[in-house]
């Protein structure tokens, strides 16, 4: 008896597992101006020693793939450093964060991510594979860990006429705080070019329509995270990140307006935040809890 296909590829993927990679990078700040530019926040260069605020990291250690070695969707093409899953579709699932120590600009810095595992599940559209990646980022020459990064990736199968929406979610209705984003082209393509992400969905309308079956131009997991922490910043400014983490729940398309929310909880540490697209469906979900 032969196995199936999608079996093989797994067990092979699985075979990642404590894959590493090193690479090194140093806080410039003309990244931090651009995305504050791109944020509509005032787009002044930041001085040496200016902390970063939480999830800029990203803006650095970009992924910086020869344009050969990129594949039909914009993304790198598997078996370099994330297992060879067959399946099309990628998305970013979510993430998991621990702050221990601030990053400064003018850090010289080394990230090392490892593939912490692989799994297989079946979804309500077929097979689903999971790859959870770590990352530690540190000060060059230091051994202390800065931060602590999970990033959760989920391959599926391309989409098919028969295939339904998901079940929406509705988000909370108790809002304490709450920022109204109308996405374009514009902010989207500035975002992916800032984090140098090639991936189609974010800037090619006529490929994620075509090619992946989507309504629009898909507005990126990572930027809706930043957006999240950016409505935190602005209401509680002097608050410091320990932790931080968030699951997509549902695509959030550039066709309509969508808003980022939160609400403080009880115990004076924890703040609930969430985005929700203009139905008032669930779109992301997250939790801080400050220092």
């Amino acid at each position: 008896m032969t196995a199936s296909p999608m079996t093989v590829s797994t067990t092979s993927a699985k075979d990642w597992i404590g894959r590493s990679e090193t690479v090194s990078d140093t806080v410039t700040p003309t990244p931090y101006a651009a995305l504050s530019a791109t944020l509509d926040r005032p787009a002044e260069r930041p001085a040496a020693g200016t902390p970063l605020p939480p999830l800029w990291h990203w803006l650095y250690f970009l992924p910086l793939h020869r344009q050969s070695e990129i594949g039909s969707d914009g993304h790198a093409r598997r078996g370099g450093f994330l297992p060879p899953v067959p399946l099309p579709r990628r998305m970013w699932a979510g993430s998991q964060f621990e702050f221990h120590s601030p990053l400064r600009v003018g850090d010289a810095l080394t990230r090392t991510s490892t593939i912490h595992d692989v799994t297989e599940k079946s979804g309500r559209t077929g097979p689903l594979v999971f790859v959870k990646v770590r990352h530690e980022i540190r000060r060059a020459g230091e051994t202390d860990v800065a931060l602590t990064e999970f990033h959760d990736i989920v391959y599926r199968e391309a989409a098919t006429p028969q295939d339904a929406p998901p079940e929406p979610q509705p988000a909370p209705a108790d809002a304490a705080w709450g920022t109204r984003w109308v996405p374009d082209d514009v902010l989207l393509f500035r975002y992916s070019a800032l984090t140098f992400n090639g991936h189609r969905i974010h800037y090619d309308r006529r490929y994620v329509t075509g090619v992946e079956g989507y309504p629009g131009l898909i507005v990126h997991g990572p930027l809706i995270a930043t957006l999240l922490l950016d409505l935190l910043r602005h209401r509680l400014p002097e608050a410091e990140v320990a932790s931080f983490r968030f699951k997509a729940v549902r695509p959030t398309f550039d066709i309509n307006p969508f808003s980022v929310c939160g609400t403080p909880l009880a115990d004076g540490k924890t703040v609930h935040l969430w985005a929700k697209d203009h139905d008032g469906w669930l779109t992301m979900d997250a939790t801080v809890v400050l220092t």
